[in-house]
């Protein structure tokens, strides 16, 4: 009898296979002209500066893949230059294109050009053939002719192995019933415990990687072309794979699109352009021109009303991103998250003065009922370490690593406060937080030192008490990175202080103080 039902299964399944293989269409590798400007003005050889042939294999479900092509086309000087050309995913512009065409009437300032074609070796001429931007009368287009016996037989064989599968798992129950399997009552559909937690990785674009803007530990910031808009692109090495997927886990959670928070555009696998090396992981992101906050008080002071726009709006993002917004739909409930990571450094400026924050390579996400786990505590940058981070005595709650994010926001608040022309005399340069204790470059027992033992706080300037507003604003940093972290501010309360002094003394003029 078992040997009988086992041949039973192993022929439903064959014909399952065989119709499905039948049902599908296969469609066959395509050949591309491949070119990257970007590596050509890298590495300047021959091999990376000529035009070679890319095999397209299909994507998922047998997708077809077409051919692409990025260019500029200076209209002054009539001179065409040619930036990418390649394999392109599944996309239905690009059907039933046999030439590599831009059709597009305007041509934008930056001269940036886009096609897409399919055939083998279709991007090897482009071409710009505007349409007419005045009105056409509307004509009756005629209707594609289908196949009908071509209809017929994709229903078949569609149909045939939902019939083959349903009648397996119905021939199975009648056999487990018969048997009568006393400790079970159903056969389980799947086992959820081997399900990762995984992300939805966009299909490659066509992006031109311009110039690198920032490095840092997890990789560097670059800006780059997608089509005719600017982006950012975060490149991680292979060794930080595991960051690349948190951070885009954290962009992707329901709320996420928010003023204050950086904008996330999609994230991508890409093979290295070094020979020999393993596959890149790309985060892309909105573009902001002035970058972070630090590298923007390096060179810019600020006045009252500019200081307040950004403490705001920083201020919100970090209460944003604290709080824990409920859902009668489970998939538009957002957790409490933690930054640890938060400084002046993952604070990005857009062109307005707004803050947006960003990098959430270590953030930590507090789900209802969850425990934090086997988290490591002692994560960070030294310089913004709250006391408890530096002497390894960490409460591992969600309040606990919320407070650790204010004391940071503390310092940031101070980093502000430097740069503002509210105080009294010169403005001095620009300093990180405790660079005048411990250096640029502090070891952890440095940091431990003067924050954990002495109990040190960057200075305020005598110059500050001219101006009321700074004076408060002290008040706020103190609460801030209070040693005891239960006695902290919170976001939201840091928001809703900032809000009230900066209305308070708008326009309040500097007092000269008596010698």
């Amino acid at each position: 009898m078992e040997q009988k039902l086992w041949i039973w299964i192993i022929s439903i399944l064959f014909l399952v296979t065989t119709c499905s293989c039948a049902s599908r269409k296969k469609y066959d590798e395509t050949k591309c002209h491949y070119y990257n400007q970007t590596n050509c003005d890298l590495y300047k050889n021959e091999k990376n500066c000529t035009s070679a042939i890319q095999n397209c294999k299909a994507g998922e479900n047998d997708k077809p893949s077409y051919c692409y092509a990025v260019w500029t086309n200076d209209t002054k000087t009539n001179k065409l230059e040619i930036k990418l050309k390649g394999c392109f995913l599944n996309n239905v512009e690009c059907q039933g294109q046999k030439q590599c065409k831009e059709k597009k009437d305007d041509i934008k300032s930056n001269g940036i050009m886009f096609c897409c074609c399919e055939g083998d070796y279709c991007n090897s001429e482009i071409l710009w053939d505007p349409i007419p931007t005045t009105p056409r009368i509307e004509t009756t287009s005629a209707k594609p002719i289908r196949d009908d016996n071509e209809l017929i037989h994709t229903i078949v064989f569609s149909t045939i192995p939902l019939v083959a599968v349903a009648s397996m798992f119905l021939f199975v129950y009648w056999v487990y019933k018969r048997r009568k399997i006393p400790q079970f009552s159903h056969v389980p559909s799947s086992d959820s415990s081997h399900l990762g937690n995984c992300s939805p990785i966009l299909s490659n674009r066509p992006i031109q990687l311009v110039e690198v803007k920032a490095r840092g530990r997890y990789g560097a910031v670059w800006k780059a072309l997608h089509k005719k808009d600017t982006v950012a692109v975060k490149i991680f090495p292979p060794q930080d794979k595991n960051s690349w997927l948190v951070e885009q886990d954290i962009y992707q959670l329901p709320h996420m699109q928010h003023d204050n928070i950086l904008s996330f555009i999609g994230a991508e696998k890409h093979a290295s352009v070094i020979e020999g090396a393993k596959n890149e992981y790309w985060l892309i992101t909105a573009y902001h021109e002035y970058g972070s906050l630090c590298d923007y008080l390096k060179s810019n002071i600020l006045t009252w009303d500019q200081l307040c726009h950004i403490a705001q709006s920083m201020a919100r993002g970090l209460m944003h991103l604290h709080e824990e917004i409920p859902s009668e739909r489970s998939d538009q409930y957002k957790p409490a998250i933690a930054h640890r990571d938060f400084k002046s450094n993952n604070v990005l400026l857009k062109h307005d003065l707004t803050a947006c924050i960003a990098d959430f390579g270590l953030a930590l996400v507090f789900q209802p009922g969850k425990s934090c786990g086997d988290t490591h505590g002692q994560v960070g940058t030294r310089r913004y370490m709250a006391p408890e981070v530096l002497e390894g005595a960490i409460n591992f709650s969600r309040d606990a690593f919320l407070r650790i994010d204010m004391y940071a926001c503390g310092l940031v608040l101070w980093e502000l406060a430097t740069r503002c022309t509210a105080q009294q005399g010169a403005i001095p340069d620009y300093r990180l937080p405790f660079e005048e204790e411990v250096g640029q470059h502090p070891s952890l027992e440095d940091m431990q030192e003067c924050v954990v033992h002495k109990k040190l706080r960057p200075a305020f300037k005598d110059s500050w008490k001219s101006h009321p507003g700074l004076i408060a604003l002290c008040d706020t940093m103190e609460e801030c990175w209070d040693h005891d972290a239960e006695a902290r501010l919170s976001a939201s309360c840091v928001m809703e202080r900032i809000t009230w002094q900066c209305r308070q003394y708008n326009g309040t003029a500097v007092t000269t103080l008596a010698p």
